[in-house]
């Protein structure tokens, strides 16, 4: 079962702008900001020119476009999939979508019992 939980997803509308902003600007990556600047707005970047660190946790992928967050912000969130929607209006300041009319949003829902025991299980998540 553990296979088939995503920790990280995109509606259709969040992949039609992953697959423009990638044909604009090749490959790309996000990073799952943790406040400052641009709230917690996940954020866009050419993958060229993010450096993850070891302290950040691979969520999957969208559209192709690696999902990271940071190790502080994983643990806050693991029992939480992430679901990256698009809505109106100014992107992150530095995110790749900013200009486009349309701003990567943040939705969420919690794992249920049975996915939590399955992550457990795998050790994807501290009970």
């Amino acid at each position: 079962m553990d296979n088939a939980i995503a920790r990280v997803t995109a509606t259709d509308e969040a992949l039609e702008l992953i697959a423009a902003l990638h044909q604009r600007h090749g490959p790309i990556m996000f990073f799952q900001s943790g406040g400052c600047c641009d709230g917690s707005a996940p954020m866009c970047y050419p993958a060229s020119e993010f450096n993850v660190s070891e302290t950040d946790v691979y969520l999957g992928n969208l559209g192709g476009a690696p999902f990271f967050i940071g190790l502080e912000q994983y643990e806050y969130w693991e029992h939480t999939q992430l679901i990256i929607d698009v809505v109106p209006g100014n992107g992150g300041m530095f995110s790749l979508e900013n200009g486009s009319g349309k701003r990567f949003l943040l939705r969420s829902r919690l794992f249920s019992d049975a996915e939590c025991d399955a992550l457990q299980a795998s050790r994807q998540i501290k009970r």
